[in-house]
């Protein structure tokens, strides 16, 4: 098994793509890239603490490779937009790549520029090494299956 972190705007959502995602065997959403030392849903929101929200996925390299789930990540949000995500805008709604190894900063680096060639506009997705992933509050955690009464 192995981990990776991606940030893509609002993590709800982008923790549901990669929960339906073949291979994936958990998520969770916390907050990553900032400065204050466990915050908070209400901390990060303010825009100030320089997280952003950001899905941990569990994923079994033997079903998917980290450059499919990549790829789910580049699906799943536009690339492009610079400290949003449609309406939601500010750092906490990025997007980002945190790479656990050398491995995956130099196949991070790889699908970047790939898909850069297939777009006319820059893409404003950070790649960095991940610094400490701190967890968001439980009732955030597989929030979408939460509405739709699938837990």
């Amino acid at each position: 098994m192995q981990t990776a972190i991606l940030a893509a705007g609002c993590f709800w959502g982008i923790e549901q793509d990669f929960l339906e995602t073949k291979g994936v065997i958990d998520t969770k959403v916390g907050y990553i890239g900032g400065a204050t030392q466990n915050p908070t849903y209400k901390d990060v929101c303010r825009g100030d603490t320089g997280h952003a929200e950001a899905v941990q996925v569990e994923f079994d390299e033997n079903t998917i490779g980290y450059p499919e789930l990549l790829e789910v990540f580049w699906n799943c949000h536009d690339a492009t937009q610079v400290n949003r995500q449609g309406v939601d805008i500010g750092t906490q709604y990025r997007s980002a790549i945190f790479y656990l190894n050398d491995e995956q900063k130099q196949q991070a680096e790889q699908s970047i520029k790939a898909l850069q060639t297939k777009l006319k506009k820059p893409i404003a997705t950070q790649l960095s090494s991940a610094p400490t992933f701190f967890l968001a509050e439980d009732y955030h955690q597989k929030y979408v299956m939460k509405k739709r009464g699938l837990m």
